[in-house]
């Protein structure tokens, strides 16, 4: 952290608390590699009576340089300023407004999302009045025991910082340890000021050198000599070495090294869904997506694996098959975070330091310790790979008699025409997962993936999100008609702010990736598929009939309704003309699914149940978990 204060005295600013926090951000830049850019360059925000008279006048006459952005949803724009950050590579982040009350706590779930994955975001959350002159005021929480108490204290648990401002001059020790939280790789996530309403506007005399231009460096840890000297120990004794490559080497921008390290030591790379795109050209070392939602080929080989270097990755079930994945009865586990809690996991030798850099001191020590590629592993690898090549083209693209389009085949046709520099998000459902699978991330094709929390309604904010960064090339969202249905409103912040992406809806009829998990575990469909109620007053009868397309229209986008891969084919080229949002709706098989990477998952069957077919799963999960599930500390 660096800043330019003169030494000489200057008299106080007398500002309202809030001016000074607007005047305070625009002069606060992030530092990474000596490269210099505004920590927090825009403000979305929507106005109620708790923000109006405090942030938005303070934004008309002291923001000009923190553009404001006027979103539809109080969490919609959290997500969208994940979205954003994480294009970023957390190097910068988006500041959020809402009013008091609902309009605060509509933010919780983009909090809990941006802190789950790490992601800096800068919630504003007003809050009642601190002088309790007006009395009960509207809005209020009256808790009976803790008078103090508002609905913004649940955002204590999701943020990574939260501070009560009750004072002007509070703001003074509040904003800079914001600044330190959301510019530490390793403590960020979401940071929350919540600002009561009648402070916002009370004014106090600042002192000047507060506004001066500071800078807050993004350091590179270094990874401690002797740690390396003990991965490479483990690297010797070792046969059957993996990498799973996680988020962190995103956020790093450590992918050369990733894959130089992996290409001469002969080590192949599995990614979790965060780091789906470690890997960024085409490589043998390259298994594609592991984990419950991975490819058969990096299922086989991770389970064979002997020594798994975790790169970046928070290790969460998906990631570790519920503690199942690694079946060899001696793996160890080396943990390469800049998180120490996380670098600890699975009991694993510690490397507490940035990806980049702890990447290039083991490369560069195993290669002076003469570590070479194993040939026999090697072929094992290829072998793998071929054959999920192989299974890919048979089972996934290939037509199926008496079926439309299936997701797999909708994917693949989005692959095809990706061109380098264009990106696709996903978040929950179905569509994740797939892209998880057999999405190809090299070259250039992007692939941002939310399932830290897997939150229905990210998709389409968090495009608007990625597309204030990205000024060339196409963004893709691809949902299922569910998500859209959730929250498909900030098509009209695209629209009115010329941010173009193309929403790709997988029309299926209903949530039925769920469907299929609910099938596995409870054997009866029941909630899960959008009909109409029938006879029995169950949710069984026809599937409701909803023009997508039309609604997209309605808000400003240029829509189609395609059926077959050419079709689809054919409105990705059009859409790629076009200067508006897009969304095209694809008619899609309800009950074709991509194959299984191998990987088990711990959902419980209910213990007690009269259904035999619950009876028997329960059974069935009983055994897998007794034989497949470990302890590995």
């Amino acid at each position: 952290m660096s800043s330019n204060t003169s030494n000489t005295r200057r008299p106080p600013v007398r500002m309202t608390m809030a001016q000074a926090l607007v005047k305070y951000l625009q002069s606060q830049f992030s530092e990474r590699d000596g490269r210099q850019q505004r920590l927090i360059p825009a403000m979305f925000g929507i106005f109620g009576h708790g923000n109006v008279a405090g942030l938005s006048q303070a934004l008309f006459e002291y923001g000009r340089d923190l553009p404001y952005f006027q979103p539809r949803n109080e969490q919609s724009m959290v997500h969208t300023a994940i979205g954003f950050a994480k294009a970023k590579h957390r190097t910068a982040a988006l500041a959020c407004t809402a009013s008091i009350g609902p309009g605060s706590t509509n933010m919780l779930t983009g909090a809990a999302t941006a802190t789950i994955n790490r992601i800096p975001v800068l919630l504003l959350a007003s809050d009642t009045y601190a002088t309790r002159r007006q009395g009960n005021v509207l809005q209020q929480l009256e808790h009976p025991v803790a008078a103090d108490v508002s609905v913004n204290d649940c955002f204590r648990p999701l943020s990574r910082f939260f501070d009560r401002i009750t004072r002007p001059e509070q703001i003074l020790t509040a904003l800079p340890e914001a600044m330190r939280v959301l510019s530490d790789p390793a403590d960020t996530g979401a940071v929350t000021l919540s600002l009561s309403q009648d402070i916002q506007a009370e004014a106090y005399d600042y002192p000047a050198h507060f506004f001066d231009r500071r800078v807050w460096r993004i350091e590179r840890r270094a990874p401690d000599p002797q740690r390396i000297d003990e991965v490479i120990t483990l690297l010797k004794s070792a046969q059957r070495p993996a990498i799973i490559a996680g988020g962190g080497v995103h956020y790093a921008q450590a992918w050369e090294e990733l894959q130089e390290l992996a290409e001469a030591l002969g080590i192949p790379v599995g990614e979790t869904l965060a780091g789906k795109g470690a890997i960024p050209r085409p490589s043998e070392m390259l298994l594609g997506g592991f984990g419950v939602t991975g490819n058969p080929a990096a299922g086989r080989i991770m389970a064979q694996a002997d020594l798994v270097i975790c790169v970046g990755t928070r290790l969460t079930d998906f990631s570790t098959g519920s503690m199942s994945a690694f079946a060899d009865p001696n793996v160890r586990f080396i943990g390469v975070n800049v998180s120490a809690h996380d670098a600890y996991k699975l009991g694993g030798l510690p490397v507490v330091a940035d990806a980049r850099l702890a990447l290039r001191a083991i490369l560069a020590a195993g290669r002076a310790a003469g570590l070479q590629p194993r040939a026999a592993y090697l072929r094992d690898v290829a072998d793998a790979r071929a054959a999920w090549q192989s299974q890919l083209r048979t089972n996934v693209i290939a037509p199926h008699a008496d079926e439309i389009m299936n997701q797999g085949q909708l994917i693949h046709v989005i692959n095809e025409e990706a061109h380098a520099g264009d990106t696709i998000i996903a978040a929950a459902g179905s569509p994740p997962g797939d892209l998880h699978e057999m999405w190809d991330a090299t070259d250039g094709r992007r692939c941002h993936i939310e399932f830290g929390n897997s939150c229905m309604g990210y998709e389409i904010p968090a495009g608007l999100g990625v597309r204030m960064t990205q000024n060339e090339g196409e963004v893709f969202v691809l949902i299922g008609d569910g998500t859209y249905s959730m929250n498909p409103m900030e098509l009209i912040t695209a629209a009115q702010e010329k941010l173009k992406i193309t929403v790709i809806v997988s029309e299926n009829h209903g949530f039925q990736i769920i469907r299929r998990l609910q099938m596995a575990r409870a054997g009866r469909s029941f909630g899960n598929e959008f009909r109409h109620r029938g006879s029995d007053n169950r949710l069984d009868g026809d599937y409701v009939q909803i023009d997508y397309a039309k609604n997209a229209e309605s808000m400003g986008a240029r829509a189609w309704h395609v059926y077959t891969p050419e079709q689809m084919r054919s409105a990705l080229r059009e859409a790629r003309q076009e200067t508006r949002p897009c969304v095209i709706v694809v008619e899609t098989e309800k009950y074709r699914f991509l194959p299984s990477g191998g990987v088990w998952w711990d959902v419980a069957p209910s213990e007690v149940t009269q259904d035999g077919v619950t009876q028997e799963l329960r059974a069935a999960y009983e055994e897998e978990r007794q034989r497949m599930q470990r302890f590995y500390y």
